[in-house]
């Protein structure tokens, strides 16, 4: 008798579950997440008009800051249409090649993000560590091959998981419990040995952010370490102020993924549908508040926008 092919067995579509144990509420869930989701959408895309039109906000910041929007659109815009479609028409089908790409997008605009959270740490401990040298060192050139580099090993990073997934066979499991498509989530509905699935989802890409957190925090113990060597009060509070944006957009993105990831995996006791909401918020609530962050604290941002909104109003009340 001839070896069966298991290579053979994909499936032709996955049947995303949503939140189990609360169908009956998907409904009430939706409003708060489709509210988010369209402030957030609101909130970068405001973010990126403001850059994108003022010529004095073509610094290195901002820049990063507009790729950090892009990356928050993206890891929003992957998840949320299609959770929002499962939850209005339980529209939960999704094709195996749709599946994978959701998964890449969603895997690589979180690594692409860690790289931007990096780089933007990296533009604060030039400027305050050595500002005489920042207009030298953060060129526009040398920004946009830092955005090339977050693209790249993002890439590189994610893309070996639509093959890991790719050689799995499929013996006719395929609801997944959740309201997207991730690695993990994928691989646990294969009748084979997932081991290499496990190892590179946990080694690889989470050695990555670590890496990346590690780095983030050497940048402000420098940072801080300048700051003591600073005169007056007045100029450490200035110099420190300029960092509290970035500080509070990385507890936002970092604790929340932590979280996530540690309750997943150790979290046992935890019920299943809280694991799927906490997933659910983190590819909302940083998209929504970074902007928020940023427009509040940062002083050029928020002048550009309110002369962005107001001034047309105004214009129309002197005609």
């Amino acid at each position: 008798m001839p070896p069966f092919n298991l290579t053979s067995l994909t499936p032709a579509t996955f049947i995303l579950a949503g939140i189990p144990g609360m169908e009956k509420s998907h409904i009430w869930i939706s409003i708060p997440f489709c509210s988010i989701y369209l402030a957030a959408l609101l909130g970068n895309g405001a973010l990126l008009l403001v850059i994108r039109t003022e010529r004095s906000l073509h610094q290195p910041m901002y820049l990063f800051l507009s790729m950090l929007a892009i990356a928050d659109l993206m890891l929003s815009t992957t998840t949320v249409p299609k959770m929002l479609a499962l939850f209005w028409f339980s529209a939960g089908e999704i094709s195996f090649n749709a599946c994978l790409t959701q998964m890449f997008f969603l895997h690589f605009s979180f690594s692409a993000e860690s790289v931007i959270l990096l780089a933007m740490a990296f533009d604060r401990f030039v400027a305050i560590c050595y500002p005489l040298q920042h207009a030298a060192v953060l060129t526009q050139s040398a920004v946009v091959k830092i955005g090339l580099v977050a693209l790249l090993r993002s890439f590189c990073i994610i893309f070996p998981c639509i093959f890991l997934l790719k050689r799995l066979p499929f013996c006719g499991h395929n609801v997944i419990p959740h309201t997207y498509c991730e690695h993990m989530g994928i691989a646990r509905l294969a009748c084979a040995d997932i081991s290499i699935n496990v190892l590179y989802g946990l080694a690889v890409p989470f050695a990555a952010i670590v890496v990346d957190v590690v780095l983030i925090a050497v940048s402000y113990v420098l940072i801080l370490l300048a700051l003591f060597r600073l005169p007056s009060r007045a100029a450490r509070y200035k110099a420190f102020n300029t960092c509290g944006s970035h500080v509070c957009v990385i507890l936002l993105f970092y604790v929340p993924a932590f979280f996530t990831v540690l309750t997943h995996r150790f979290g046992r006791a935890i019920p299943h549908h809280i694991h799927i909401l906490l997933a659910n918020l983190y590819v909302l609530f940083p998209p929504l508040m970074n902007p928020v962050v940023y427009g509040v604290r940062t002083q050029q941002i928020k002048q550009k926008v309110m002369k962005m909104f107001l001034c047309p109003k105004s214009r129309l009340l002197q005609e």
